[in-house]
């Protein structure tokens, strides 16, 4: 017996108690008990950001209906009491039987993770949602969840409380429309805040419309005493709309915004830029709508077919002395641009998904910007010379700041 113990504190310190660990200690988490215990993987984080990304993720669900064709109309409301709604006109969320689970396919893409329709290209050929797990995360950070759906001539209801279904599918009227209406009620046992925030939401929301030109967002909040605050979101220019209000107050370079997009190999890109008279860099990348914050390949790829084309252009017309080069830095000084590339299987780096990983959407974006702004240039040769002249300064005011750089600290030493 004296033997055993010995052998037991032979690996702690001495001094220090062995506390058995044993396979009783490995824990299982089932469902979306994981998504309650640690909300950051899932959503980012429990403040700000956390509350509205919760938002983002159910609008997001709509969005892969409007790409899909199915969807033209989306309404985001915070009510009075604090919810949230997000309805829309798309096909809604089937209600029939799962034919494994023998429960209805609502309550399974609600309360399950990673269960959902677009894992295959079947019903969708490009989204955003794609883990399966973005409306789910956000049922089980909800106080409360509701979810209307009008299908089929008839309109269903099911009720849930942090993630668990309270009251089953029920039939509670009929309808000539068609579309799906989520309401929830963020739990303050987790986000240490349940305010919205209009700004942020609304920024969002005018995003989503500039990259889906044609479709509708509608943004309104139901105050306390009753007033009420509405915005609508559509434009029929998309990015190079986006591209006009990110320059609104700034003196821009050339009127026309530089656009082009095209299709290759199932990735399709759309790129919108435009040259101001500031020293900043402003681009924006998005896949499949969502903001990579983080870029990623589709990001690199735009950033060295854009040195190339301007370099090669610059040189090719006389526009650049021998001994100048442009880096990729001063190229980009002062441009204003919005990337959007639509990818079949998006592979994204976290839940959050800030950054794209796809190693083959650097090669097609690269080759989409080589050859299309290639053309644009040779076609406008006036905004070309603005655009290689804008560069050149660039350079030069590099290489004096460095030489300036090296002499004071020449004359330190």
């Amino acid at each position: 017996m004296a033997e055993d113990k010995k052998s037991d504190m032979t690996d702690a310190a001495p001094g220090i108690p062995v506390e058995a660990y044993d396979g009783s200690k490995i824990q299982v988490l089932e469902g979306l008990e994981a998504v309650r215990k640690r909300p950051a993987m899932y959503i980012g984080d429990t403040f700000q950001r956390g509350l509205h990304h919760c938002v983002y993720e159910v609008v997001d669900n709509s969005i892969d209906e409007a790409l899909a064709g199915h969807c033209s109309r989306i309404e985001v409301k915070l009510e009075a009491d604090g919810s949230v709604s997000v309805s829309d006109n798309g096909r809604g969320i089937p209600v029939d039987l799962h034919p494994k689970l023998k429960k209805p396919a609502v309550e399974v893409a609600l309360t399950m993770l990673h269960a959902g329709g677009k894992f295959d290209h079947g019903s969708y050929k490009v989204s955003g949602g794609l883990h399966g797990v973005g409306v789910s995360c956000v049922n089980a950070l909800s106080e409360w969840m509701e979810v209307e759906v009008r299908r089929e001539g008839k309109i269903y209801r099911m009720r849930f409380e942090r993630g668990i279904t309270t009251s089953p599918l029920e039939v509670i009227g009929s309808c000539t429309d068609r579309g799906t209406k989520v309401t929830w009620y963020p739990d303050d046992g987790i986000f240490t805040t349940t305010e919205y925030s209009w700004d942020i939401l609304a920024a969002r929301l005018r995003e989503l419309a500039f990259l889906n030109k044609g479709i509708e967002i509608v943004f309104r909040q139901e105050q306390r005493d009753g007033a009420v605050r509405e915005e609508l979101f559509r434009y029929d220019g998309g990015i190079r709309e986006f591209v006009q209000h990110l320059n609104k107050n700034k003196l821009s370079l050339h009127p026309e915004v530089i656009y082009f997009e095209k299709e290759q190999d199932g990735v399709s890109a759309e790129i919108a830029m435009q040259y101001n008279d500031t020293y900043a860099e402003s681009v924006l990348t998005y896949a499949n709508n969502i903001n990579t914050i983080e870029g990623g390949t589709h990001l690199s790829g735009f950033r060295s077919a854009l040195t190339r084309v301007v370099n090669a252009y610059g040189r090719a017309n006389k526009l650049l002395k021998e001994e100048d080069s442009m880096s990729g830095d001063d190229i980009r000084e002062g441009l204003v641009a919005v990337v959007s590339v639509k990818v079949p299987d998006p592979q994204f780096e976290g839940q959050t998904k800030t950054k794209l990983g796809n190693s083959e959407v650097e090669g097609i974006v690269s080759s989409i910007v080589n050859e299309l702004l290639a053309t644009f240039f040779e076609e406008n040769p006036a905004v070309a010379r603005k655009v290689v002249e804008k560069g050149v300064l660039a350079a030069r005011a590099r290489e004096a700041a460095r030489k300036a750089r090296d002499l004071t600290r020449r004359k330190g030493a």
